[in-house]
């Protein structure tokens, strides 16, 4: 009787033992997927002068303008079917430079006081300023970051705590040459230097995969702009394809489609590596097309058609650009009708990381990681309300008139600073900014302006003044601000 209860005793003991034992480990399974997740990796592709419609997605659903008659990217067309694609998606700037600064650290040019290209940037601190790199490595020392591709910025990479890069590169490393020359396809096995920057992003991340780091890795081409380069092949299939009633020219189109057969090829090696369920991929422009090609040639009809202009303008044409977004917990296919704006990268990007901790100041963006993730929202949260653009200076090659703007709701308002008129549009009824609404909106109209001023004054920004282009010259030395 003694062995036999005591046989029972041992069988239970076990049992017990053995059940314990399963609870820890899926208890430990959890923590340890929870763990991965709150790492996850990044990759921020960031395109060069693509516009709102310059892919084959569409980025509106209700907008068949809102993709290109002519392109082809049949890659990200497969991203945005994975993720989360943003019709009404802004960059910071018209033009690269204040842009690329926004995504960095958040804030907009006119508080960064960096409102151009060609701007002297001793003004701003490199160093102190929490980037996407700095932040994500406070959440986690053991994120790994690189950058390749147009730095398009002052410092250097490593300043922003970059640890692998191409350097503190321009336009000119990407093959520009600023004459008529610049709009003429050329023929070259690796266009735009597409393909050794994806080489250089492949190496990266197999390293990360192999040593069991998360990563940020941000590939910044130099395609779109010009000059125009493409692969033979790609040349000679949209050289024979029917041209659009939009989009025209076979050079564009083939350089297009060479960046999105770079994108294919780092989904392809995401999905090799099984990172896709740890992978967020963002897909981002820094700023509108240029209106027409040649791009300082006249035009009736924008390259950004139903939008407004392009490039060089705070107009829809120059802002609006395609924003897509994908990784786990993304509804597949999904599409966000609420305005979001370049500096809305890095606050996004802390929350998806997993921060419980870093609290970032001063910053213009707010993060969208819980629209990713389709809980019913209305607006992104931000220290000011409104989306800014500041433009106070003439460019001889756009509107050639200093103006600054801001989108709030379904509402933007222009201003011109030279002879302070002011233009309010509903962007959901009109989109192309063909009507001012100023006098039958008269309350609207006055609460936007009143935002947009005092928003220039908090910020300090650089105010436009006869005679300044901004241009070389330390900020100090102007003394034009708000």
């Amino acid at each position: 009787m003694m062995q036999i209860g005591c046989s029972k005793f041992i069988k239970k003991f076990f049992f017990i033992f053995g059940v314990l034992i399963f609870i820890f480990s899926c208890s430990s399974n959890n923590q340890s997927k929870e763990k991965i997740l709150n790492s996850p990796n990044f990759i921020f592709i960031l395109a060069d002068d693509q516009g709102w419609n310059g892919t084959s997605v569409q980025m509106m659903h209700n907008e068949i303008g809102s993709k290109s008659d002519y392109f082809e990217t049949p890659n990200l067309e497969i991203l945005a079917e994975k993720g989360m694609r943003f019709s009404d998606a802004y960059s910071s700037a018209p033009v690269c430079a204040p842009s690329r600064y926004s995504i960095q650290f958040g804030k907009t040019p006119a508080r960064l006081s960096l409102i151009r290209v060609g701007m002297n940037t001793d003004h701003i601190d490199h160093v102190g300023f929490i980037s996407i790199p700095k932040a994500l490595k406070k959440i986690n020392n053991k994120y790994r970051a690189a950058h390749f591709g147009k730095w398009g910025m002052g410092s250097n990479p490593s300043v922003l705590g970059y640890d692998i890069s191409d350097g503190p590169t321009k336009n000119k490393h990407g093959n520009f040459d600023n004459n008529k020359s610049q709009w003429k396809n050329v023929i070259k096995k690796n266009p735009k230097n597409i393909f050794s920057l994806t080489d250089k992003a492949i190496q990266f991340i197999d390293t990360c995969s192999e040593k069991k780091i998360p990563f940020f890795l941000q590939i910044s081409h130099y395609a779109v702009h010009s000059n125009i380069e493409s692969k033979s092949k790609s040349y000679t299939h949209f050289k024979e394809k029917p041209k659009g009633n939009q989009h025209i020219d076979p050079g564009f189109a083939a350089m297009t489609f060479n960046l999105d057969e770079s994108l294919g090829i780092l989904l392809k090696k995401i999905k090799d590596l099984e990172l896709e369920d740890n992978t967020y991929i963002i897909y981002m422009s820094d700023n509108g097309s240029v209106p027409n090609i040649p791009g300082a040639k006249k035009y009736d009809r924008s390259y950004n058609y139903p939008l407004s202009r392009g490039k060089w303008d705070a107009y829809e044409g120059g802002i609006r650009v395609p924003l897509i977004v994908a990784g786990p917990g993304i509804k597949n296919g999904s599409e966000s009708s609420i305005p979001v704006s370049g500096s809305d990268i890095l606050p996004t990007l802390i929350d998806l990381a997993g921060n419980k901790k870093i609290v970032v100041s001063e910053i213009d963006g707010g993060s969208f990681a819980s629209v990713l993730f389709n809980k019913k929202i209305k607006q992104i949260k931000r220290e000011v309300d409104g989306i800014f653009f500041h433009v106070p200076y003439k460019n001889g090659i756009a509107i050639k008139r200093p103006h600054s703007a801001v989108r709030k709701g379904d509402y933007k308002l222009i201003k011109f600073q030279d002879d302070k008129s002011i233009f309010l549009y509903n962007l959901i009824k009109d989109k192309m900014e063909q009507l001012n609404i100023a006098v039958q909106n008269p309350q609207k109209a006055r609460e936007l302006e009143k935002i947009l001023d005092s928003y220039l004054i908090e910020v300090n920004a650089p105010k436009w003044k006869d005679g300044i282009t901004w241009k070389n010259i330390p900020l100090e030395k102007i003394n034009s601000r708000y």
